[in-house]
């Protein structure tokens, strides 16, 4: 089970930080990501991190201003956004998968991040 949490409305150039608690989390499960879906819009990418190791990787869009982190003893995963744009308006939804296959099986309730001009 994923919980999101932490979206909000915030100005241009301001910052939010998202949280996802996963529970009942298994060895399969070792892939965590961000995805964003926007009005009219399909679901993208964000970000993404390895459980173990902490390899992260991220959308061209999101480079240099958006961090994904993890904390392994409290079983949640980060974003932390800087430097917002309105563009960065979305649902944030968190996934889990497995890093081996790429692939997310489960999923979060989405988290609304709104930046305003």
């Amino acid at each position: 089970q994923l919980q999101a949490s932490g979206g909000g409305l915030v100005q241009a150039g301001g910052s939010l930080r998202l949280s996802c608690a996963a529970s009942g989390r298994t060895f399969s499960t070792n892939l965590m990501g961000w995805f964003r879906q926007a009005p009219g819009k399909e679901r993208e990418f964000v970000a993404a991190i390895v459980w173990i190791g902490g390899r992260t990787n991220y959308a061209d869009s999101v480079k240099g201003r958006f961090t994904i982190s993890r904390d392994n003893a409290k079983n949640t995963v980060y974003l932390q956004m800087n430097s917002l744009k309105p563009e960065d308006t979305a649902v944030y939804y968190c996934g889990a998968g497995s890093a081996r296959s790429g692939t997310y099986d489960y999923w979060g309730q989405g988290t609304l991040v709104t930046v305003s001009s």
